[in-house]
């Protein structure tokens, strides 16, 4: 869809239809903008066909969404009283015939500004398309319900899925373009169930091995040329080992990640508290989710009470969750005596976590011993652990469902919600949980974004 516009006060945009296609001709000395709305968000090479207008210059720009005067995006369907604001390929032409241009790395992109700026000659335009790029998962596994905004969710859900996956796993294709462990984790699980294939996935796995350093802790994203560490993102990379093992018993693959498993649980035994049974105080990024906030002066956000000081029944319990699962690798492979020791460290880790941070007054499990500060986050895992009583799982899920006066997880970390309620015996709950990725629809978004509105990414895996 293209749409010619006038900039008024600083590139805002006053929309009137285009009345030509390409190929067209635009003349000498003029100066013309485009906007061209894709529909939906896309990985691609733009590829720009011209003839002509020697020195004539014409810059692409690429964005998701548009933005307006409060630097908010709205409605993504909505561009009228909006700008583009985004990155640019510029080029310029050398005046001869079918020149075709396109970038050395693919764009991501919604809408498209075009500018064109001629000089002394007139500049025809044959063609401007885009090839789309990305790794070629097939939707193998099929979704069909008879209430379309269900049907549509899973159709938006798979375009971000896809878009988030080309030579590796992203968090995001426009921004970082990083494999993240934490996001990573649930990319591979889609991936597997959704195309059966998992060739990405296992180079996910070894990427991430390939970034142990000498702590015996992976980093937190890779490839990347800058070191960040988040220690729960190397309990997460163990369950992707766990994961796939599960699900595709590749037993002479697995076996080469078994070593770095030990590692990464060692890492977190040598911080236990020497009394009391959590951890205690812990280095690098502690990061759990956005759900806690961004702290300017220290340049670190997602880090929840006693995480850095020692005493979190979060990050503690994440820990007893991956001992459990390393149980059973380390028992499917032979390794008998360390599958005893982990799952008895588990069940002690968890009875400890919760004799310390359970809240009888309220029924709830709370941050640290403290008991100052509630988490759904600390009840999920809770309920994953068996750190609180079967008997107790639903009326704490519907606790901690209903109260909006603790901290609340988000997107990325409802994952691990909806994992906690199935548990429980209240997975026919979950389609009623569905409203903030209805709301997203809602406001033209054609993958899933970051996180609530005002959202930076409008695709996030």
């Amino acid at each position: 869809m293209e749409r010619e516009f006038s900039a008024e006060r600083n590139g805002y945009l006053k929309q009137t239809p285009v009345s030509k296609s390409f190929p067209c001709q635009f003349p000498p000395k003029t100066k013309t903008s485009l906007l061209l709305d894709q529909g939906v968000l896309t990985n691609a090479y733009s590829q720009l066909l011209i003839s002509k207008g020697r020195n004539a210059v014409i810059t692409l720009t690429y964005a998701e969404a548009m933005f307006d005067q409060k630097m908010e995006k709205g409605n993504r369907n909505v561009v009228d009283g909006k700008r583009l604001i985004g990155i640019s390929d510029r080029y310029v032409s050398d005046g001869g015939n079918f020149r075709m241009y396109s970038p050395l790395h693919y764009r991501t992109f919604r809408y498209v500004r075009v500018d064109i700026e001629t000089k002394d000659e007139p500049l025809t335009i044959y063609k401007l398309d885009s090839q789309y790029t990305g790794y070629p998962f097939e939707e193998r596994t099929r979704f069909i319900s008879g209430d379309p905004g269900l049907q549509k969710i899973w159709d938006v859900g798979w375009r971000t899925a896809k878009l988030c996956a080309v030579d590796t796993y992203f968090d995001c294709p426009y921004y970082e373009q990083l494999q993240y462990v934490g996001d990573t984790r649930i990319q591979a699980l889609i991936s597997m169930y959704v195309s059966d294939d998992d060739l990405l996935v296992k180079k996910a796995i070894d990427d991430i091995a390939h970034s142990f350093f000498s702590e015996g802790l992976t980093q937190s994203r890779y490839p990347s040329r800058d070191l960040q560490v988040i220690p729960i993102f190397s309990l997460w990379w163990v369950w992707m080992v766990y994961d796939h093992f599960i699900l595709r018993k590749e037993d002479a693959f697995t076996q080469t990640k078994l070593n770095g498993v030990e590692n990464v649980l060692r890492w977190h035994e040598e911080k236990m508290a020497p009394k009391g049974g959590m951890l205690g105080p812990l280095s690098w990024w502690q990061f759990v989710d956005w759900s806690w906030p961004w702290v300017d002066s220290i340049r670190v956000g997602g880090v929840p009470p006693g995480a850095s000081k020692g005493g979190s029944s979060i990050i503690t319990l994440q820990y007893a969750y991956t001992l459990a699962r390393a149980a059973e690798l380390m028992n499917a492979y032979g390794r008998r005596s360390v599958s005893v020791r982990y799952e008895q460290m588990a069940r002690k880790i968890a009875a400890d976590v919760f004799r310390q941070c359970w809240d009888d007054s309220k029924k709830i499990l709370a941050d640290t011993s403290e008991k100052t500060s509630i988490s759904q986050h600390a009840n999920i895992l809770g309920i994953l652990t068996d750190a609180v009583e079967s008997s107790q799982q639903k009326d704490l899920i519907n606790k901690i469902m209903t109260d909006k006066s603790i901290t609340q997880a988000t997107y990325y970390f409802w994952f691990y919600l909806f994992e906690a309620m199935k548990k429980a015996g209240l997975g026919n709950e979950y389609l009623g949980q569905l409203k903030p990725w209805y709301d997203m629809l809602d406001i033209g978004l054609t993958t899933f974004a970051e996180n609530p509105e005002p959202t930076r990414s409008d695709c996030h895996a």
